[in-house]
């Protein structure tokens, strides 16, 4: 089984940032998505990629992981960059 462990990120329409420091433990799909014949929506028979796990921190994913012998990658949360602005910047 594979899984990535990853930092939730803020959604475009969440102006807070609750959730946002739990880390997530996903499994990676097993099988290709196919379209069905009947209705034509894309599904497959792999039900490990609805599970997430949700972890206080990326270390502690990681051990999870390490005991239920998954192969988990971290993939680690970008450094935040701000780019500060005045309104008076508009007019320069």
């Amino acid at each position: 089984m594979a899984a990535r462990i990853f930092q939730r990120y803020k959604n475009a329409m969440q102006s807070g940032k609750a959730r946002t420091d739990r880390w997530v433990l996903e499994f990676l799909p097993r099988e290709a998505r196919k379209a069905d014949p009947l209705m034509g929506w894309a599904g497959s028979g792999d039900t490990q990629v609805q599970v997430q796990l949700d972890f206080p921190s990326a270390e502690a994913a990681a051990a999870y992981a390490k005991r239920y012998g998954i192969d988990a990658k971290v993939d680690q949360t970008p450094p935040k960059s701000l780019k500060l602005q005045a309104y008076a910047d508009n007019f320069r």
